[in-house]
């Protein structure tokens, strides 16, 4: 059976900030992290977190979850290298993956 998980960055408008998430339905995560208004305290809220600039695929959650720490842990040097390997440009991806 195949199975999506995703491992994600997202950043703020000003492309100061990262947070790195995993999920199985990106899509569905995003919009929770764009409407979620009533958590005034988390992260991607507090710093305005909605611009989705990297994401990858994986079969299996425990991959996902790996890849997820692993990406955490880096430098903000390293993370912008991965970024810039799929989205030099740093575009912002969520009108590619959120249907409206």
């Amino acid at each position: 059976m195949n199975h999506n998980y995703f491992v994600y960055i997202l950043t703020n408008k000003n492309k100061t900030v990262l947070y790195t998430g995993v999920t199985n339905d990106l899509e569905i995560r995003l919009s929770q992290h764009i409407e979620n208004k009533e958590k005034k305290f988390a992260f991607t809220y507090k710093y305005n977190c909605h611009y989705l600039v990297f994401h990858e695929r994986h079969q299996f959650i425990e991959h996902a979850i790996e890849r997820e720490k692993e990406i955490k842990g880096w430098t903000r040097k390293k993370k912008n290298e991965l970024i810039e390997i799929e989205n030099p440009n740093w575009r912002f991806l969520n009108d590619e993956v959120v249907e409206r």
